[in-house]
């Protein structure tokens, strides 16, 4: 989730359109033009998967790994195919089904997550195959990539790039050439609205009428599309820590970086009482402290232990991810400490990984399905900046970028000293990409399928609260809202009043009503007086 602000171009509508072509959006089937057959998709829904124990030392050996295979375009499903991973754990008594789960990003991948995270979605299996995916482009599915030069395209919102234009235009269409180069056929259908069209052949696959799922962060925007496409199909479908629907990559950026740096604030109001707080005690310098040492990483990075180096760019990735769940700042207290006073890497390059929440390197669990060695080391941010484009129509060209892109950088340093430029990066790796779709902005609202619950956290350092509000006003009398008065990034994981809300909800259809909310949990002990050390 990007963005830029108030001087994007005015969004393309779509016009003329008949009333067969909405139909077909409406069923969640590619548009075709009046007079023309719709492709047959019919040999991908009658699938079923093979499913196996994943192989790879760091699998669980309870977790179930398979594929499905989609079009990879739906437009033209005879052109070619792809393989989505999927991983499950079996329900433990008698199933309703399958609960697919989306961990975010977007380009995260779910097996890993599942591998990882499973354990606080046991609950579910008393009435579900709790089920996710490597969503197209993504892990074990066709993973995209902008090869060897990846990282390095991701540092072009510097003091020097933006006071020469051209020579950063340049760089970013080379960019965009060697991410097309390096992620093959599956690049231009890389998207939203696509995986939420492999959503619905896994759905058929796994034999389930309807969709029961629970989506986090980008999530939340991959279950409002599907909503959008197949509203018939929606069963218990929840979104926690809910994304925009409306706003341009430019307006989420500065939204995100002004999140985290409340967050960040929040952090340092905990850390600055704890005597081993690397920022020291005094909360009026702490702020600065923290500037200053991402831009002396930024002047002169660390080298790590497994090569290259460690920027403040890769400490702001770092930061950025600890902030998501307050149960992280021990952790990132203590990596902090050890890359302040001794160059340690090593537990802050654990938290670097430029995606919502989710293992940077996704190499450890393979589930079987491919070689782990097939997976670029950057495809994590590589699918984040192609998603995000993918979903957004927005492409200024360059005279009008060029006019605007010291006021972005201003306005991205205003929202945030330290997360800023990260963000801004991100946007900018757009440029040279083809506009994506306007669907998202133009048709997903005012959907009519069953109860939706969505769950909004007021500080969330991602996805803000009023982008809950205005997405469960956007999508209809559909979505029911539920309020968290906690911190950190979606509820699930970190309220347990909103666990508990959320599962009585998918096991048992009991929803809260609507405008309810939760209180917030106890914040969590220092690194000191947690005994930890």
């Amino acid at each position: 989730m990007l963005a830029m602000h108030s001087t994007r171009p005015a969004v393309r509508r779509w016009a003329g359109t008949s009333a067969l072509v909405l139909a077909l959006l409406g069923a969640g089937l590619p548009a075709v033009a009046a007079g023309r057959p719709q492709p047959d998709l019919s040999r991908f829904y009658r699938q079923q998967p093979a499913w196996a124990a994943c192989q790879g030392p760091d699998m669980p050996k309870d977790l179930q790994c398979a594929k499905v295979t989609v079009p990879l375009d739906y437009a033209k499903p005879g052109a070619g195919t792809i393989d989505v991973a999927l991983a499950r754990y079996r329900a433990t008594g008698k199933s309703r089904g399958s609960v697919l789960l989306n961990f975010g990003g977007p380009g995260g991948a779910g097996i890993p997550a599942l591998a990882t995270q499973g354990r606080q979605f046991m609950d579910l299996t008393n009435g579900y195959d709790v089920v996710t995916f490597d969503p197209r482009g993504v892990g074990r599915s066709s993973p995209v990539s902008c090869g060897e030069g990846g990282d390095e395209a991701l540092a072009l919102a510097d003091d020097d790039a933006v006071g020469r234009p051209q020579a950063l235009f340049r760089q970013l269409r080379q960019a965009a050439g060697e991410c097309a180069r390096n992620s093959g056929p599956v690049l231009p259908h890389i998207g939203t609205v696509n995986a939420s069209r492999d959503l619905d052949v896994i759905r058929q696959a796994l034999g389930d009428d309807k969709l029961d799922y629970l989506g986090f962060s980008y999530g939340t925007r991959l279950g409002a599309v599907y909503a959008a496409q197949f509203p018939g199909k929606v069963g218990r479908l929840v979104l926690d820590g809910v994304d925009t629907l409306t706003e341009s990559l430019a307006e989420q950026g500065v939204a995100g970086a002004e999140g985290q740096q409340t967050a960040l604030d929040d952090l340092l109001d905990w850390c600055t009482t704890d005597s081993g707080c690397p920022f020291g005690q005094d909360r009026r310098t702490a702020g600065d402290e923290v500037v200053r040492l991402v831009r002396s990483l930024d002047e002169n990075p660390v080298p790590t232990d497994f090569g290259g180096s460690f920027s403040g760019q890769d400490l702001v990735g770092a930061i950025s991810q600890a902030l998501y769940d307050k149960e992280l700042w021990p952790s990132l207290e203590r990596a902090l400490i050890s890359l302040v006073e001794d160059g340690d890497t090593r537990r802050a390059l654990a938290f670097a990984t430029g995606g919502i929440g989710l293992p940077r390197d996704p190499r450890p669990a393979n589930g079987g399905l491919v070689d782990t060695e097939d997976i670029p080391l950057d495809n994590l941010s590589a699918a984040l900046v192609a998603v995000n484009c993918a979903d957004d129509p927005d492409r200024p060209v360059a005279a009008r970028l060029t006019k605007d892109l010291k006021n972005l950088r201003a306005a991205y340093d205003e929202a945030s000293p330290v997360f800023g430029r990260y963000r801004l990066t991100q946007l900018l790796m757009c440029y040279g990409r083809p506009p994506g779709t306007d669907f998202i902005r133009d048709r997903v609202k005012n959907v009519h399928s069953a109860k939706m619950l969505l769950v909004g956290t007021r500080g969330d350092p991602a996805t803000p609260y009023r982008w809950a509000v205005e997405t469960a006003q956007r999508l209809g009398p559909s979505a029911v809202l539920l309020d968290n008065k906690g911190d950190g990034h979606t509820g699930y994981s970190s309220s347990r009043c909103v666990h508990r809300k959320i599962d009585d909800f998918l096991l048992y259809g009991t929803l809260p009503p609507d405008g309810s909310s939760c209180p917030a949990d106890a914040p969590p002990e220092s690194a000191a007086s947690d005994g930890s050390g």
